[in-house]
């Protein structure tokens, strides 16, 4: 089935206990909901339609699965269930909160805690229209992922991946605060269990081994997507695709010009971050985290007119010190 457009639940639909307000965003995976509890108060649910399998219509809730996608519909759904079960586990501030999760309409609903604010992608993108050289600090870059990556630690320790890292599933709350959204995990799933799908992956923000069928993906696989999502908080656009990459790279340089606007420390964590080779990157988000704080910006040098003048005048003590037609003294206790 090709890929298309499927059409949402209606507002004011009840689902479980839950009443739809309006659909927030569709892809070609799922769509998200805003909805209302029983007690009023705002979740997001993530409905997993996968566009390439099924097809809602409008005024349907159920999706239409053809014989021939439905074996490959039932491995994603499953792992989509057993993504929510897993999420539903951390109670970290930097991961989205998971509440409940439950299957209805031939599929299944993952029910999530509702923030306000916007995704690092749409902070991205107002100071890219704005014309900034610049568009994120680097203050404000080490401030928002050393927290991504204290969410991503806690992932990974549950024995997950996120695999879909970038911009627009960094979630910035009101107060500045980052948490991770929209995990790819079911999707790589349905990748890898069928040749029929499209690649379910972000070029720019996926990893090399992510395009190979059978590709070794670890904890190094997010560490580039977070490189990534850095380059282009600095750059306004994400990196050069990986395939594109390996052959042709054309990342250096991007990386020399971004060298007047950021330090030679931060872009050194990016670049290794975004290295092709797996093994050649941090592997782990500690050690990622590590080269974060131990690669700050040097401090600033003593300015070069000060030397100078010290420099100077210790070259002329000792002739001063010869001038004994001189009747004063000169004090020691100078403070330099």
């Amino acid at each position: 089935m090709a890929s298309q457009t499927n059409a949402p639940l209606p507002d004011g639909y009840e689902l479980e206990g839950y009443r739809i307000v309006k659909k927030i965003s569709s892809g070609g995976f799922s769509i998200v909901y805003l909805a209302r509890d029983e007690f009023e108060r705002p979740v997001a649910i993530k409905e997993y339609l996968p566009s390439s399998l099924a097809l809602r219509r409008d005024g349907e809730l159920s999706p239409t699965i053809s014989e021939e996608n439905l074996p490959t519909f039932r491995i994603g759904l499953k792992c989509f269930f057993e993504e929510g079960r897993a999420l539903a586990r951390i109670l970290h501030p930097n991961v989205v909160r998971v509440v409940n999760f439950f299957r209805a309409n031939e599929t299944v609903y993952m029910v999530m805690q509702y923030e306000q604010g916007r995704s690092l992608q749409e902070h991205i993108l107002k100071h890219r229209e704005r014309g900034e050289k610049k568009l994120l600090g680097e203050r404000f870059i080490r401030m928002v992922f050393s927290q991504v990556m204290n969410g991503l630690r806690e992932v990974h320790t549950n024995k997950l991946l996120h695999l879909d890292l970038k911009p627009a599933n960094i979630y910035l709350r009101s107060d500045g605060s980052p948490i991770l959204l929209d995990f790819g995990a079911a999707r790589q799933t349905l990748q890898a269990d069928t040749g029929k799908l499209y690649p379910m992956y972000t070029p720019g923000f996926a990893a090399p081994e992510l395009y190979e069928k059978n590709g070794s993906m670890g904890p190094w696989t997010d560490i580039y997507s977070i490189g990534a999502s850095i380059f282009a908080g600095m750059s306004g656009h994400a990196p050069q695709p990986a395939d594109a990459r390996l052959v042709n790279d054309k990342m250096a340089a991007k990386y020399r010009g971004l060298a007047e606007s950021y330090s030679e420390e931060l872009l050194g964590v990016v670049e290794w971050c975004l290295r092709l080779d797996p093994l050649a990157r941090p592997q782990s988000v500690f050690a990622l985290q590590k080269a974060l704080v131990e690669r700050a910006p040097s401090k600033p040098k003593k300015p070069q007119t000060s030397n100078t003048v010290t420099r100077v005048f210790r070259s002329l003590l000792p002739r001063m010190l010869r001038q004994k037609d001189q009747n004063s003294t000169i004090s020691m206790n100078t403070r330099w």
